[in-house]
């Protein structure tokens, strides 16, 4: 019988010392590999003209500057609406949209999941349904939707659709019915507790990995949107929208177009970076011991 190995008390997979270092390797190359489209834009924001227009090109830049970032912020000054109002209306529409969205999906999961009631099955099947329409085929129903709640040119006309997106209430029903034991759920209701605090404190800290993921998937959705239908004013357009329309000026503008592409990255990246160890830490301990 193969000796058992133990990490922390805990009885791991038997594996040879060099079958730990090959996995190791193989994992570090593909984590380079992976790295590299994020290595390349940083290093495209930093090359002078002559060299993002020099070919054969150059992965790694020679003569770095950051004129490529100085050019943005003066093109950005040299907007007619204040900038800090496009940066506003991007962080204020995903942190509310994105909150909104974890919130309302999060309840109905938990409804649809633990919860029996007439027509659940039949409601989840619709949602299910819905998963299969583009956001194009559903276009001309949204905007009349929009028109006659008179949201059209309004922050609810980004938020709202936000909230009703129908992927991440999938995406929580399901993780709910495998993680969220219906046992642990009754002992808490024999001890008196409603169903509000049943959800709160019991299954939203088991879906810890579900919630945090739609976090990122949402905030990302929302912040890297560009233009809307619904959107006529220019004092409620997007950070994104206000860029590609700064770096829309041709050959020219391609430095101040690679610096803003690294703008626009690095806040998506920063929210990963805060929660990924949360999830990998939550999905490694988010099973039950009977």
């Amino acid at each position: 019988m193969a000796k058992l190995r133990t990490r922390k008390h805990r009885v791991v997979l038997s594996r040879s010392t060099g079958g730990d270092a090959g996995i190791t390797f193989v994992l570090t190359i593909l984590g380079i590999f992976m790295f590299l489209p994020m290595v390349y834009v940083i290093s495209q924001s930093l090359k002078p003209l002559d060299e993002l227009w020099m070919y054969p090109p150059r992965f790694i830049v020679q003569n770095p500057t950051f004129n490529n970032f100085r050019d943005l912020f003066t093109l950005m000054n040299d907007s007619w609406v204040p900038f800090s109002r496009y940066i506003f209306n991007t962080v204020f529409t995903s942190v509310m949209g994105t909150f909104g969205h974890l919130f309302i999906a999060s309840m109905c999961a938990y409804a649809l999941a633990k919860i029996k009631f007439p027509g659940g099955k039949t409601i989840f099947t619709t949602i299910q349904t819905s998963l299969m329409f583009h956001s194009t085929v559903t276009a001309i129903t949204s905007f009349m939707l929009m028109s006659a709640f008179k949201m059209i040119d309004t922050y609810w006309a980004i938020i709202v659709p936000a909230w009703g997106y129908t992927l991440g209430l999938y995406l929580m029903k399901q993780f709910m019915d495998t993680n969220v034991p219906d046992t642990v759920l009754e002992s808490a209701r024999l001890d008196g507790a409603s169903e509000i605090r049943t959800y709160w404190t019991i299954a939203m800290p088991m879906v810890k990995p579900a919630w945090l993921t739609l976090i990122i998937y949402s905030f990302q959705s929302l912040w890297n949107s560009g233009s809307s239908i619904y959107i006529y004013s220019e004092q409620l357009k997007s950070f994104n929208y206000a860029i590609g329309q700064i770096t829309a000026g041709g050959i020219k503008r391609a430095g101040a177009s690679a610096a803003a592409t690294v703008l626009m990255m690095m806040v998506p990246i920063l929210v990963f970076v805060v929660t990924q160890s949360n999830i990998i830490e939550t999905m490694g301990s988010s099973g039950m011991k009977d």
